[in-house]
Order: C-alpha cells, then sequence, then structure tokens
C-alpha cells in the first residue's frame, strides 16, 4: 500500500482530487478530496473517505445519511494525480438528495442551467440540521 500512496502526487496541501463514479453505470458521482489518511482508510475498509477542505477533517462518505460508497476499483490517471473510485452507491451521493452531485445541465445554446436529476433524499430528513 506504501508503493501506491508514493506513487500519487498529492498536491501543496497534500490533497488529490477523487472522482467518484457508479460502477455499474458509469455516471459520474461526484468530486471530492484525499489525503494520504483518506486514501489508506479507503484501501483497507472499501468505503469511500475523503478529506473535507472546510471542516479538515477526514469523512467517510454515509457516515451520517447511511449513502456509504463501497468501492469496486480504484485507478489513476496517466500522470498520478487523480484518483478515479468505480463504486457501488447506496442512496445517494449528493448531499441536496440527488444520487449524483451532477444533476444541473447547462444548455448550451440559452447558457441557463436546468435540473435533470431526481431527488433521492430529503436532506431536512436525513440530516436533521
Amino acid at each position: 500500500m506504501m508503493k501506491l500512496i508514493k506513487k500519487i502526487k498529492f498536491d501543496k496541501n497534500g490533497l488529490v482530487p477523487a472522482i467518484v463514479q457508479d460502477a455499474k453505470t458509469n455516471q459520474v458521482l461526484m468530486v471530492a478530496y484525499m489525503n494520504k489518511l483518506a486514501l489508506r482508510k479507503t484501501l483497507e475498509t472499501k468505503k469511500a473517505c475523503f478529506w473535507s477542505r472546510s471542516r479538515k477533517q477526514l469523512w467517510i462518505k454515509g457516515e451520517s445519511s447511511g449513502h456509504v460508497q463501497t468501492v469496486r476499483g480504484v485507478f489513476l490517471d496517466c500522470d498520478n494525480d487523480t484518483i478515479l473510485l468505480k463504486v457501488s452507491q447506496k442512496g445517494a451521493a449528493c448531499h441536496t438528495g440527488y444520487y449524483s452531485c451532477f444533476y444541473k445541465k447547462v444548455d448550451p445554446n440559452t447558457k441557463k442551467v436546468k435540473e435533470i436529476g431526481k431527488k433521492v433524499f430529503d436532506p431536512k430528513k436525513v440530516y436533521r440540521k
């Protein structure tokens, strides 16, 4: 595992972007960041773990919502500076209730943004903040 982690080019903050993709449909679900600890935990547990830049702490996807991501594959890009996780998503990936964080589409003609996804859950009921 250490050999793998040494290959990855983390940025000056010790982070690397992680693209999360549905293992069955190939739909992009979200983008997050990982540090060495998050990557190590992901590889050990097969559950997607990330580094929260805003909270400055490790977070396991689904720890509060139950919408966990079981890792089916880990890939590196050609420069070793981006990670791709193929996952089985339970529930939804987006904290706003959508299956994917990429539920908005820009119309190429009008440049207007249209919501194309459907909510899978109500965030107010799941997070109760």
